[in-house]
């Protein structure tokens, strides 16, 4: 659901077994070592079968009321919500609700193309309808209310960015559509629809349709780390449904994804077409490689909240990591949670002790300009740390590595200033961008 997320998913890929016992030590040193230097706030879980391996939480589910996080600390889970909205989808399609290749003009004649969209293209992002979130305007509207209808005008006025399935690019837009969907078929609202047909059935008891966030529920607040954690602002949870408002746990996600793949939720057939991937996509799956493992989930962004879970049949093995506060690349964290449980190698990580004075920092601050991306970067020091803000996009702490050198692990993003010459060089997956101060 969120906006920006530099980095992909990968996970290094080479023959690992699966270990009947891990080293759970190690794995909460590695843990520890993130939470004391503030990189990661939130919870992790590991399901084999129908047991947990293994859970664990750190920092805080509200940092303003000295609140820690703990297993039942409740995250929004973003982007991992659309898995929930295409098992309601295909469960429509097994009741002959609905039709993959039905197209959607008699729901929404307004949507450019809507005669050749159809719920398939909407489940595997190929509809080229476009998406809401990438709208420069959209952090500044994203935390107010809005009814069916100003989002049904919101998604018509973004237009169609190419013909449906002539190609697939990631779209909000497509989930939401989605949820008014069902909410018509079923005459229900989508929030009873996620209850019955898998909430109760699963006995999640800590997963539903969110709202405002009720810290005293157990509900996290989110958080990004600028020199220290601030608080995020809320995206109203009316605008992304089931595109990405749902609210669980860990826990939950893992037995959720074991209830999933293990056959409990949807037929052979329903399950083996959301896990055949076409560019990328599958139908609220992504495909998630772990050495030689093929595993499926989804991942998930919005506010401060980070979140993924994937499944690997080897081992009959789920993983979930929820988030509400990072300074570090989830991914590595994912790598290392699942090196502990396949019995691979990793590190606990060190962090560099290097740290420019205030005064040092001043001559980095300014506007960046590149004439090979359109794209400005903002340089301020907040609370004594380096901070950089992308247009139209959140701000994020650069971590100080050497003289002049800086990083954010999150995205994999590398920044090199020459201040003598008022330039920086920004290097991001192999790519070198060179930016000049205005």
């Amino acid at each position: 659901m969120k906006r920006i997320h530099w980095i992909g998913w990968m996970l290094v890929m080479t023959p690992a077994l699966w270990a009947q016992s891990f080293d759970r030590a190690k794995l909460d040193q590695y843990v520890d070592a993130l939470e004391q230097n503030q990189k990661f706030m939130g919870s992790i879980a590991v399901m084999r079968n129908d047991t947990l391996l293994y859970t664990r939480s750190a920092g805080y589910s509200d940092l303003e009321k000295g609140i820690k996080a703990h297993a039942g600390s409740k995250y929004r889970i973003g982007s991992i919500s659309k898995t929930f909205t295409t098992v309601l989808v295909m469960k429509a399609v097994e009741k002959n609700k609905l039709r993959l290749s039905q197209t959607i003009e008699t729901f929404f004649p307004s949507i450019p193309h809507a005669s050749s969209i159809t719920i398939q293209h909407l489940l595997s992002h190929r509809s080229g309808i476009h998406n809401f979130t990438d709208d420069e305007n959209f952090l500044s509207w994203n935390t107010q209310p809005k009814s069916e209808s100003e989002m049904m005008a919101i998604i018509v006025k973004g237009g169609s960015d190419f013909l449906p399935d002539a190609k697939a690019a990631y779209s909000n837009s497509n989930f939401v559509l989605l949820t008014y969907i069902l909410e018509k078929i079923y005459q229900q609202s989508y929030a009873d629809l996620l209850q019955t047909q898998i909430i109760k059935p699963l006995q999640l008891k800590d997963t539903y349709l969110g709202g405002k966030i009720q810290t005293q529920k157990q509900e996290c607040n989110s958080y990004a780390f600028l020199g220290q954690w601030q608080l995020q602002p809320e995206t109203d949870m009316s605008i992304p449904l089931g595109a990405g408002a749902i609210v669980s746990t860990a826990s939950d996600l893992v037995r959720f994804s074991q209830a999933l793949f293990n056959g409990k939720l949807l037929s052979a057939e329903s399950l083996a077409l959301m896990k055949t991937m076409r560019e990328g996509f599958g139908l609220g799956l992504f495909q998630i490689p772990f050495y030689d493992k093929k595993g499926y989930g989804h991942t998930g962004g919005i506010d401060g909240f980070h979140s993924v879970y994937s499944y690997f049949s080897d081992g009959n093995i789920s993983y979930a990591l929820v988030a509400n506060g990072t300074n570090y690349n989830t991914n590595l964290i994912s790598i290392a949670v699942l090196s502990a449980i396949f019995n691979k190698s990793y590190q606990i990580p060190s962090f560099s002790q290097y740290q420019p004075k205030a005064e040092d920092m001043e001559q980095y601050v300014g506007i960046y300009a590149s004439k090979q991306i359109p794209l400005k970067l903002t340089i301020t020091v907040k609370n004594q740390t380096l901070v950089a803000q992308a247009s139209g996009q959140p701000a994020f702490a650069l971590e100080p590595t050497q003289k002049h050198q800086f990083r954010y692990v999150d995205a994999g993003v590398v920044i090199e200033f020459t201040p003598e010459e008022k330039t920086l060089l920004l290097k991001q997956g192999g790519g070198v961008y060179t930016f000049t101060k205005e």
